[in-house]
């Protein structure tokens, strides 16, 4: 993933109003961020445990989503599976809910997806020793992040159509 500034993050947003995206708590590392080995940007807000971000990078340009997830005190604590990175963590995996782009959203209409609570997914798939538990699979690493890209791209595209 390419570095982003705090204007392209709030720029990218497609699920909220420009006012929201002003507001919302970016994250202070982005300097620090180790970008090149990212899928998505994703992070928690601190002031808002059950508020959730993610930045994607679909076709060369940055697509910013909202999240709403339990907060971490209601974690539960059997095992599941990110439906993104397919990577299984106990009490680690969380369903998030992204209410839909344009009227459909403001209607009330969202979409959800089975995502890793700490919503690092990208280091789960490439440090599988050290996160979660994985299956065993024969694919490649480089397999498993494309299979990830897939699985994010889809669930931004029920999200923004």
């Amino acid at each position: 993933m390419k570095q982003l500034t705090d204007p392209q993050i709030r720029a990218s947003f497609v699920n909220c109003t420009k006012g929201e995206a002003k507001r919302l708590a970016v994250p202070r590392d982005l300097e620090t961020r180790p970008w090149p080995d990212l899928d998505y940007l994703g992070w928690r807000d601190p002031q808002a445990p059950d508020r959730a971000y993610l930045v994607a990078e679909l076709d060369g340009a940055p697509v910013g989503l909202v999240l709403r997830s339990p907060s971490a005190a209601s974690w539960q604590a059997r095992r599941s599976m990110c439906s993104v990175c397919v990577t299984t963590h106990v009490g680690g995996v969380s369903l998030m809910v992204a209410p839909k782009a344009g009227k459909a959203g403001r209607e009330g209409n969202s979409v959800g997806v089975y995502l890793c609570t700490d919503l690092a997914c990208s280091h789960h798939l490439r440090h599988p020793s050290t996160s979660g538990t994985r299956l065993h699979e024969t694919l490649t690493t480089e397999e498993r992040i494309a299979r990830t890209a897939t699985n994010l791209a889809a669930f931004v595209a029920k999200v923004t159509a």
